[in-house]
């Protein structure tokens, strides 16, 4: 067998192959001599059926299966041969087989772009540092406190103003005739100046009184977030029932216990600053990260299509997950496998290009995972799924792929971490974001 490589592109090659004559004419050979042995041809017993009549017979289909063989065998000792860690599946291009000469066909192969020696000790980076403020533990109370607020009649005799609640039934008519995207609807609950509908249809409701009825028309705007009520003009019949106003809990221990197992408002506060202390510090983390790859990896390189893919297959994985969890699918928000696939190729190769980064640093410090480290990163994944260790251990045991990838992301943070640790960092203390994100931190 006579093994040559083209070299397509950096991370694309062609092998091409070439099987002497005798080795296809013996596959052959061997391939009639089981037809013959099994095959029920009118006119012959079986074992004695000529071989011109079962080329005759079967000639397109041994030939076929003969290729077959000859590719799957041939190419994994040329792999061999050559030391060519391919990805994915190769595409082949498999000819007519000629049984009067060699056999020769190509392979098309992706491999790892070799990458150059990072030099990555002694960069300069700038590590920033937060510090959680007393006005967003503030704002974050402030939103569990509307979260767990009362909502109770108003019981003066007044007309609906801004800020209050007002409870209706309402339904919209286009062209006098039932709009859809408007139907009947009944007890609906309006915060009057949210704009939850628009704020016109707000405006409208201000001065009613409850038991009383309106009608009135709405020109929503173009840019409306409901794209089937975007431009539409829509004749509203509303009846305000009864207006609320919303009753704001006391900040006690009371009202701690009711968010779970605190004994008071001092230990809310301590809970909320740690979970948004450790969301700054996964912050800086990442930010420091960032650093990193922008001050290494500066020359462009080729990747493999077949890696970026895989990365699309993930992303799109996990959307779908998403969805799943809430008893939807992607197509129901016309979401699509060919949308994903353009919107996020862009991540999908940034990605791939990192994880080729790190990987040419873990060769070139020559990084391990011990087993006595890898069974700790199990216990700790136990701890924060809150499963047993040995299921956790067992799981990963019976993927081995699943194991593979879960080591590599461990050498891939030591990567990193050994980056850091050569590097000059320079720590910079930062002014936390006084206004909190709308999250509720204590629960």
């Amino acid at each position: 067998m006579q093994v040559t490589v083209e070299d397509i592109s950096a991370v694309k090659k062609k092998i091409n192959v070439e099987i002497p004559k005798e080795d296809v004419v013996r596959e052959i050979d061997s391939a009639y001599q089981k037809i013959k042995s099994t095959a029920k041809i009118k006119g012959y017993r079986p074992g004695k059926t000529p071989r011109a009549v079962l080329e005759r017979i079967f000639k397109k289909d041994v030939h076929a299966e003969v290729a077959g063989t000859l590719i799957q065998n041939s190419l994994i000792e040329a792999v061999k041969e050559k030391n060519l860690a391919f990805l994915g599946t190769p595409q082949i291009d498999t000819p007519e087989l000629n049984p009067d000469g060699p056999f020769i066909y190509n392979a098309t192969v992706e491999v790892k772009p070799e990458l150059a020696s990072i030099d990555f000790a002694g960069i300069k980076l700038t590590q920033k540092t937060y510090k959680a403020s007393e006005s967003e533990i503030d704002n974050q109370i402030s939103l569990l406190q509307r979260q767990l607020a009362q909502l109770k009649p108003i019981t003066e005799e007044r007309p609906v103003q801004d800020g209050d609640y007002a409870i209706i039934d309402y339904e919209g008519f286009k062209d006098g005739r039932p709009f859809e995207e408007t139907q009947k609807t009944t007890d609906y609950n309006l915060k009057i100046g949210q704009n939850t509908i628009t704020q016109d249809f707000d405006k409208a409701l201000v001065g009613m009184n409850p038991g009383e009825k309106k009608d009135f028309e709405i020109d929503f705007p173009v840019t409306y977030h409901n794209a089937k009520l975007a431009g539409q003009h829509i004749a509203f019949q509303v009846h305000l029932k009864e207006i609320r106003e919303q009753i704001l809990p006391e900040l006690d221990a009371e009202f701690a216990g009711s968010l779970g197992n605190y004994k008071s408002m001092d230990e809310v506060r301590n809970e909320i600053r740690a979970n948004l202390q450790a969301g700054y510090d996964k912050r800086s983390q990442q930010e420091l990260h960032e650093q990193i790859f922008e001050k290494l990896m500066t020359e462009p390189f080729e990747i493999p299509d077949s890696l970026v893919q895989y990365e699309l297959d993930d992303i799109i994985y996990d959307t779908e997950m998403r969805f799943a969890q809430n008893n939807m699918k992607m197509e129901d928000v016309g979401l699509t496998r060919e949308k994903l696939e353009t919107e996020y190729r862009n991540v999908a190769e940034k990605q791939v290009r990192r994880h080729l980064f790190l990987s040419k640093i873990i060769e070139q410090a020559n990084l391990q995972i011990s087993d006595d480290e890898l069974s700790a990163e199990f216990e700790k994944l136990a701890g924060t799924l809150k499963q047993p260790a040995d299921a956790i251990k067992q799981y990963y045991a019976q993927s081995p792929e699943k194991r593979d990838g879960f080591k590599h992301a461990l050498l891939e943070k030591k990567a990193i971490d050994l980056i850091v640790e050569k590097a000059e960092v320079e720590n910079v203390a930062v002014e936390a974001a006084e206004s909190a994100p709308e999250t509720a931190s204590a629960e």
